[in-house]
Protein backbone atom coordinates (compact mmCIF):
# COMPACT_ATOMS: atom_id res chain seq x y z
CA UNK A 1 0.00 0.00 0.00
CA UNK A 2 1.62 2.89 -0.76
CA UNK A 3 2.14 6.16 1.71
CA UNK A 4 1.33 9.42 0.08
CA UNK A 5 3.11 10.75 2.65
CA UNK A 6 6.42 9.71 1.88
CA UNK A 7 5.44 11.29 -2.05
CA UNK A 8 7.67 14.45 -2.52
CA UNK A 9 4.92 17.69 -2.87
CA UNK A 10 6.30 19.13 -6.41
CA UNK A 11 6.29 15.19 -7.46
CA UNK A 12 3.01 14.20 -6.69
CA UNK A 13 1.85 17.66 -7.93
CA UNK A 14 3.60 17.55 -11.23
CA UNK A 15 2.03 14.13 -11.95
CA UNK A 16 -1.12 14.99 -10.67
CA UNK A 17 -1.12 17.82 -13.24
CA UNK A 18 0.30 15.72 -16.01
CA UNK A 19 -2.10 12.93 -15.43
CA UNK A 20 -4.88 15.76 -15.33
CA UNK A 21 -4.10 16.91 -19.45
CA UNK A 22 -3.29 13.04 -20.16
CA UNK A 23 -4.23 10.47 -17.65
CA UNK A 24 -7.39 8.44 -18.33
CA UNK A 25 -9.97 6.76 -15.93
CA UNK A 26 -11.63 3.71 -17.64
CA UNK A 27 -13.83 0.81 -16.76
CA UNK A 28 -13.77 -2.14 -19.45
CA UNK A 29 -15.97 -5.00 -20.19
CA UNK A 30 -14.47 -8.15 -21.94
CA UNK A 31 -16.79 -10.88 -23.20
CA UNK A 32 -15.90 -14.16 -21.44
CA UNK A 33 -17.37 -17.49 -20.88
CA UNK A 34 -15.88 -19.14 -18.14
CA UNK A 35 -16.71 -16.21 -15.34
CA UNK A 36 -20.48 -15.92 -13.53
CA UNK A 37 -21.39 -13.22 -15.76
CA UNK A 38 -20.34 -13.20 -19.21
CA UNK A 39 -17.98 -10.05 -18.75
CA UNK A 40 -15.36 -9.27 -16.77
CA UNK A 41 -15.16 -5.80 -15.86
CA UNK A 42 -11.93 -3.89 -15.06
CA UNK A 43 -11.08 -0.82 -14.03
CA UNK A 44 -7.67 0.79 -15.07
CA UNK A 45 -5.51 4.21 -14.76
CA UNK A 46 -3.44 5.39 -17.81
CA UNK A 47 -1.32 7.43 -19.30
CA UNK A 48 0.56 7.14 -22.85
CA UNK A 49 3.39 9.33 -24.79
CA UNK A 50 6.34 8.37 -26.68
CA UNK A 51 8.79 9.37 -24.15
CA UNK A 52 8.79 6.68 -21.29
CA UNK A 53 10.49 9.09 -18.81
CA UNK A 54 7.26 10.84 -17.14
CA UNK A 55 5.60 6.88 -17.41
CA UNK A 56 8.13 5.65 -15.20
CA UNK A 57 8.05 8.52 -12.50
CA UNK A 58 4.11 7.36 -12.30
CA UNK A 59 5.20 3.84 -12.08
CA UNK A 60 7.76 4.27 -9.07
CA UNK A 61 5.65 7.31 -7.31
CA UNK A 62 2.72 5.26 -7.29
CA UNK A 63 4.76 2.30 -6.29
CA UNK A 64 2.56 -0.18 -9.30
CA UNK A 65 1.57 -0.78 -12.24
CA UNK A 66 3.18 -1.46 -16.05
CA UNK A 67 4.74 0.01 -18.63
CA UNK A 68 4.89 -0.96 -22.55
CA UNK A 69 5.77 -0.36 -25.71
CA UNK A 70 2.86 -0.29 -28.44
CA UNK A 71 4.25 -0.90 -32.20
CA UNK A 72 3.56 2.85 -32.89
CA UNK A 73 6.16 3.66 -30.76
CA UNK A 74 3.76 4.92 -27.88
CA UNK A 75 4.96 3.97 -24.31
CA UNK A 76 1.56 3.08 -22.19
CA UNK A 77 1.73 3.34 -18.31
CA UNK A 78 -1.35 1.43 -16.65
CA UNK A 79 -2.33 0.18 -13.49
CA UNK A 80 -5.61 -2.25 -14.14
CA UNK A 81 -5.67 -4.50 -10.75
CA UNK A 82 -8.53 -3.47 -8.28
CA UNK A 83 -6.16 -3.85 -4.97
CA UNK A 84 -3.54 -1.17 -6.05
CA UNK A 85 -5.92 0.91 -7.64
CA UNK A 86 -7.80 1.00 -4.31
CA UNK A 87 -4.67 0.65 -2.36
CA UNK A 88 -2.28 3.24 -4.26
CA UNK A 89 -3.61 5.25 -6.95
CA UNK A 90 -6.89 6.71 -5.47
CA UNK A 91 -4.68 7.54 -2.48
CA UNK A 92 -2.35 9.20 -4.54
CA UNK A 93 -4.82 11.57 -6.47
CA UNK A 94 -7.28 12.27 -3.29
CA UNK A 95 -4.17 14.18 -1.94
CA UNK A 96 -2.75 15.41 -5.32
CA UNK A 97 -5.78 16.57 -6.69
CA UNK A 98 -6.79 17.50 -9.98
CA UNK A 99 -7.47 21.21 -10.93
CA UNK A 100 -10.05 20.55 -14.08
CA UNK A 101 -14.08 19.66 -13.02
CA UNK A 102 -13.77 16.93 -16.04
CA UNK A 103 -10.60 15.55 -14.56
CA UNK A 104 -12.88 15.64 -10.80
CA UNK A 105 -15.67 14.30 -12.55
CA UNK A 106 -14.10 10.91 -14.00
CA UNK A 107 -12.19 10.68 -11.01
CA UNK A 108 -15.12 11.06 -8.71
CA UNK A 109 -16.85 8.25 -10.82
CA UNK A 110 -13.59 5.77 -10.61
CA UNK A 111 -13.70 6.11 -7.08
CA UNK A 112 -17.47 5.39 -7.54
CA UNK A 113 -16.65 2.23 -9.46
CA UNK A 114 -13.78 0.72 -7.40
CA UNK A 115 -15.85 0.84 -4.04
CA UNK A 116 -18.63 -1.10 -6.00
CA UNK A 117 -16.04 -3.38 -7.46
CA UNK A 118 -14.59 -3.70 -3.77
CA UNK A 119 -17.92 -5.02 -2.49
CA UNK A 120 -18.12 -7.32 -5.18
CA UNK A 121 -21.55 -5.63 -6.45
CA UNK A 122 -19.99 -5.67 -10.15
CA UNK A 123 -20.70 -9.94 -9.67
CA UNK A 124 -24.23 -9.08 -9.92
CA UNK A 125 -26.86 -8.18 -12.51
CA UNK A 126 -27.74 -5.25 -10.75
CA UNK A 127 -23.93 -3.85 -10.35
CA UNK A 128 -23.64 -4.21 -13.87
CA UNK A 129 -26.72 -2.07 -14.33
CA UNK A 130 -25.47 0.28 -12.05
CA UNK A 131 -21.27 0.40 -13.57
CA UNK A 132 -23.00 1.13 -17.03
CA UNK A 133 -25.14 4.00 -15.59
CA UNK A 134 -21.87 5.44 -13.94
CA UNK A 135 -19.87 4.65 -16.71
CA UNK A 136 -22.44 6.94 -19.04
CA UNK A 137 -20.87 10.18 -18.40
CA UNK A 138 -16.99 9.13 -18.14
CA UNK A 139 -14.95 10.65 -20.18
CA UNK A 140 -17.50 12.83 -21.98
CA UNK A 141 -19.33 9.14 -22.96
CA UNK A 142 -16.35 8.17 -24.91
CA UNK A 143 -15.81 5.68 -27.96
CA UNK A 144 -17.16 1.90 -26.25
CA UNK A 145 -16.63 -1.04 -27.41
CA UNK A 146 -19.29 -2.59 -26.35
CA UNK A 147 -22.94 -0.34 -25.65
CA UNK A 148 -24.64 -0.73 -23.21
CA UNK A 149 -27.17 -3.07 -24.80
CA UNK A 150 -24.74 -5.20 -25.98
CA UNK A 151 -23.58 -5.85 -22.03
CA UNK A 152 -27.15 -5.53 -21.25
CA UNK A 153 -28.38 -8.32 -23.85
CA UNK A 154 -25.58 -10.84 -23.08
CA UNK A 155 -26.50 -11.08 -19.78
CA UNK A 156 -29.64 -11.82 -20.07
CA UNK A 157 -28.62 -14.10 -22.90
CA UNK A 158 -25.44 -15.29 -22.37
CA UNK A 159 -25.23 -17.87 -25.16
CA UNK A 160 -25.48 -14.51 -27.51
CA UNK A 161 -22.63 -13.87 -29.52
CA UNK A 162 -21.33 -10.71 -29.06
CA UNK A 163 -19.55 -8.06 -31.85
CA UNK A 164 -16.30 -7.56 -32.48
CA UNK A 165 -14.89 -4.49 -33.72
CA UNK A 166 -15.22 -4.99 -37.70
CA UNK A 167 -17.61 -7.34 -37.54
CA UNK A 168 -20.68 -7.02 -40.32
CA UNK A 169 -24.15 -7.97 -39.10
CA UNK A 170 -24.90 -10.80 -41.02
Amino acid sequence: MLDVRTVPPEVGWYLAGFADGEGSFNVSFRPRNDYRLPWKISLCFNVSQRDPVMLAHFKRHLACGTMRQRLDGVWYYEVNNLRPILQNVIPFFERFQFVSAKKKRDFAKFKQLAELMREDRHLTREGVGEILTIRRDMNDGGKRRYSDQEVLGRLENPQRPYARPGDVPG
